[in-house]
């Protein structure tokens, strides 16, 4: 295990657009060909659209260590339809869940605990605003990730088949951390 680093995480700044899809475009190339990807593509997820939209409306976070991006992540109440069947703890409307997207961590700054840390950070997000409960989905074989979030207290739920644009139907592993 890596040595842990001093994590700032923050609402990301609209006028940050390049510098966040740059991020994303460095994450992606970092990850090709690599055991556990996250299976993103450019271009395709996460998309340029995806990346303004989320940035307009306040969902982008980004983790930095001494100045320089090491994490972002989108949180909002969207989620894939395949959630709707899901054998969830407890029926929860939007309004009462977060859902985590995109996380992810540049490679330069892994075996830090960065993953986690921003996981908390949305945990203590919700529980200041009243939310129930955090949800997000892993693709399938992503065992970083789901080491990361469980080690933070989420719950796997059940492997469900999905479509996503960058990966097409495929199986991902959903998890929820209960906040009440």
């Amino acid at each position: 295990m890596g040595e842990e680093a001093a994590l700032r995480i923050r609402r990301a700044n609209p006028k940050e657009y390049e510098k966040v899809r740059d991020f994303y475009y460095l994450l992606i190339d970092a990850m090709e060909g690599a055991a556990f990807s996250p299976g993103w593509e450019r271009e395709v997820y996460p998309t340029q659209e995806f990346l303004r939209s989320s940035l307009e409306k306040g969902e982008l976070y980004v983790g930095e260590v001494d100045g320089q991006m090491a994490a972002s992540m989108v949180v909002n109440h969207a989620y894939n339809e395949g959630y709707r069947e899901a054998a969830w703890s407890f029926n929860a409307a939007d309004s009462e869940l977060l859902v985590v997207h995109a996380l992810g961590v540049h490679p330069q700054f892994s075996r830090r605990g960065i993953a986690g840390r921003m996981a908390r950070h949305v945990i203590a997000m919700a529980a200041q605003n009243g939310i129930k409960t955090v949800r997000l989905d892993v693709l399938e074989g992503n065992l970083p990730a789901e080491k990361a979030y469980t080690k933070v207290g989420f719950r796997y739920v059940e492997t469900a088949r999905m479509f996503y644009e960058d990966t097409g139907w495929t199986n991902y592993k959903l998890y929820e951390y209960i906040v009440l």
